[in-house]
């Protein structure tokens, strides 16, 4: 694979000039049209120790406009790091729209230096370049550009290298006991590096091997293919939206149509009210204890509610909070999208919450508003609420291979009572503000979001990360419901472990 990158390419040093200067003007140029571009581009810079990645990252750098493009390097994971899913840090530092990011190693670092150090196996090496194929695809359908570049060097140029750096007062800094560490595992590094190229070149984010003995010829090169996949990109990006069509005719699922889960509830369920206030004063206490226990097992947990309009998830919400200590959870209530927001991946504003070990996240609504009000309101293509079902459950796969607790409620209520609850609220002086008029109009489309749901719970419901259906028409059942099944889960990850 890398003898392509052994063949003594160079640049003289007047060509280089003449060459760079046109590099230079070609990048700003296409870097000032991707800023109007609804997608962004991650540039990883990857290869062995004294290959040149400092010297081609700098020159990046200098030839384009640093203002819409941010250089991340990322070193020793720090405990708050470690503390949640590997991805976690890398999904962070994800450019918005419009934007460049020059990533040093990136989440290729980590599994090559694992496998190499035989700290993992292949099989483990293997399930980590699933999930970096999994990460890379879901960007790349969510139209980011990915230019992976992998500077080489032979065993013998690597030394010399690195010999010249060490002799250099200048330089001397940069060659560390590591680096001369990696030289004497040269072939072990190749070997692994090899089969990772192999595995993660794919035709959405290929790998370019470069080879890294002249930083002239290297710098060029890298700079010439970013110029033109970025350009590519563009232009594979205008004709697309020329002439995409996107049908409107929503995905049916037979089993689906057949079968209406929510229909199948009982929501003639109810608590009285003195046997209600006995349950939540004992399962409170008791997730009271087992929250602390969870806290010091360090052992987080996500809680996602979602449910019609009015159908009782912050009451819900608030009786779970009660009995925890304020310091280790957050509620997270999702509303629609700030800019910000927007100028990434749909799943970006949620990773960002994900809890460190032993807290709590609660979110108010969730990343299932993708195929839930944005598939009913036409706020996402067909193409990307369907894809995003598997995208949800490789998410949710992630955290949980993290050792984090997943409880999933679905509220529900029916139609009428529904506008009952509507019409209290506007009767109730601190319950008006719940009410708007976008409440009513989702109602209008009861039957578009019960089809949506089914579709959702059907095919995100894992073994895993099941989805609890909560009978609400009574607040005080559904209360109940869902407190006592979060204990249940809690009790049962806490004897796992011990």
């Amino acid at each position: 694979m890398f003898e392509v990158a052994e063949l003594g390419h160079t640049v003289e040093k007047s060509l280089y000039k003449e060459k760079s200067a046109q590099l230079r003007t070609q990048l700003l140029t296409i870097q000032h049209q991707l800023k109007s571009c609804p997608f962004s581009v991650i540039i990883i810079i990857s290869g062995v120790d004294g290959g040149g990645k400092g010297e081609v990252i700098h020159k990046l750098n200098e030839w384009l406009d640093p203002r819409h493009m941010r250089t991340i390097a990322l070193g020793e994971a720090s405990d708050e790091e470690r503390e949640r899913p590997t991805f976690w840090r890398y999904w962070r530092t994800l450019p918005a729209k419009g934007t460049i990011g020059v990533y040093v190693g990136s989440w290729y670092s980590d599994p090559i230096a694992q496998r190499v150090y035989q700290k993992v196996d292949d099989n483990a090496l293997q399930t980590e370049l699933t999930q970096i194929n999994q990460l890379e695809k879901l960007l790349a359908d969510d139209n980011t550009l990915i230019i992976k570049c992998w500077l080489h060097l032979k065993k013998a140029d690597q030394a010399k290298r690195l010999k010249s750096l060490a002799k250099n007062p200048a330089t001397k800094w940069r060659v560390t006991d590591k680096d001369r560490q990696h030289l004497g595992l040269y072939d072990e590094f190749i070997g692994v590096a090899e089969q990772v190229l192999t595995e993660t070149s794919k035709s959405y984010a290929p790998w370019l091997i470069v080879e890294g003995s002249d930083i002239r010829y290297s710098s060029l090169t890298v700079g010439q293919h970013v110029f033109e996949r970025i350009e590519q990109h563009i232009q594979q990006y205008d004709a697309t939206l020329s002439t995409a069509t996107d049908l409107q005719n929503s995905s049916n699922n037979s089993l689906i149509e057949q079968y209406n889960l929510l229909d199948s509830l009982d929501l003639s369920l109810k608590l009285g009210k003195s046997y209600y206030k006995k349950q939540l004063e004992k399962y409170q206490g008791k997730l009271n204890e087992l929250s602390r226990h969870a806290l010091a097992a360090n052992r987080s947990s996500i809680l996602v509610f979602e449910g019609w309009d009015a159908a009782g998830k912050g009451g819900a919400i608030r009786r779970l909070t009660e009995s925890m200590d304020a310091r280790h959870y957050q509620v997270i209530p999702i509303a629609a999208p700030t800019d910000e927001e927007r100028s990434h991946h749909y799943l970006w504003r949620f990773w960002r919450h994900i809890p460190r070990a032993g807290q709590v996240t609660i979110y108010d609504r969730s990343w299932y508003g993708r195929v839930l009000v944005e598939r009913v309101e036409g706020l996402a293509k067909n193409s990307h609420w369907q894809r995003a079902y598997s995208e949800i459950v490789n998410f949710e796969e992630a955290l949980l291979a993290h050792g984090i607790v997943i409880m999933k409620f679905w509220l529900h209520i029916d139609k009428d009572e529904q506008i009952d609850r509507f019409k209290r609220r506007e009767q109730i002086s601190y319950k008006q503000f719940k009410i708007t008029d976008e409440d009513y109009r989702n109602r209008e489309k009861w039957d578009d979001y019960q089809k949506a749901v089914n579709e959702m719970i059907a095919r995100t419901s894992t073994s895993k990360s099941p989805w609890l259906l909560v009978e609400s028409n009574d607040k005080y059942y559904a209360r109940i419901k869902i407190i006592k099944a979060y204990c249940e889960r809690l009790e049962k990850m806490l004897d796992e472990i011990n």
